[in-house]
């Protein structure tokens, strides 16, 4: 069980660390919010909100095919393939950027970012195509993999704490990093961090796809 939680958190740390919409918005309510401190928390509320229903709907709308061994071997496969490439193209963009996390982003550049927290952390989640895709294919593997189903409630619960944990314990410092008067981050760090993500995401994923094939799931 404790394999199910560490690896659910590692991989959901490897993603938050990334980039992206929900954390552009956790800057932006951070900075421009009377407790701005606590919005990293609200938007990753709101985020797992909206993962629990996608994690529900994924087991509900997929256990039809659980029962095909060829299927779930397949989709092992695609799923780790998909890591592996999510891993190399994370490294391939360290190196092609120059990556400081720069919290003095322009109002330009903000001007999109509104809304309440909780809803902004549901709302620049779902229309992030990115988002959609790595749990149709990539979440839904690891779920497989680790035997996350319905007939496993307490791997179920421990598979989505260990994912949100992830999440937690990225966006809340950084939230509040920015309220009290952070201006980046080390680029050196942050590069190696990213770096590092990226290798595990490579590893992980070559793990899954000889995994699945080595140990197919039990039907």
């Amino acid at each position: 069980m404790i394999e199910i939680l560490t690896i659910s958190f590692i991989v959901a740390l490897t993603g938050a660390l990334s980039p992206g919409p929900v954390l552009t918005f956790t800057i932006y309510k951070s900075l421009n919010s009377e407790k701005g401190y606590l919005a990293g928390f609200f938007i990753v509320l709101g985020h797992a909100s909206l993962e629990f229903s996608l994690i529900l709907l994924l087991l509900l709308g997929a256990s039809l095919f659980f029962q095909n061994l060829v299927f779930l071997i397949i989709l092992g496969i695609v799923g780790g393939i998909c890591l592996v490439l999510f891993g190399i193209l994370s490294i391939r963009d360290v190196y092609k950027k120059q990556y400081e996390l720069d919290f003095n982003i322009s109002n330009e550049n903000l001007k999109d970012f509104k809304g309440n927290s909780f809803i902004g952390g549901i709302f620049y989640s779902i229309t992030n195509p990115y988002w959609e895709f790595w749990w149709a294919v990539v979440g839904l593997t690891i779920m497989i993999d680790l035997n996350v189903s319905f007939k496993n409630p307490m791997g179920l619960l421990l598979f989505f704490i260990g994912h949100e944990l992830g999440d937690f314990v990225w966006y809340i410092p950084i939230s509040i990093f920015v309220y009290f008067g952070g201006k980046s981050l080390n680029p050196k760090v942050y590069k190696y961090v990213l770096i590092a993500c990226g290798v595990f995401m490579i590893i992980f994923g070559i793990y899954l796809s000889i995994n699945i094939i080595i140990f197919p799931p039990k039907i």
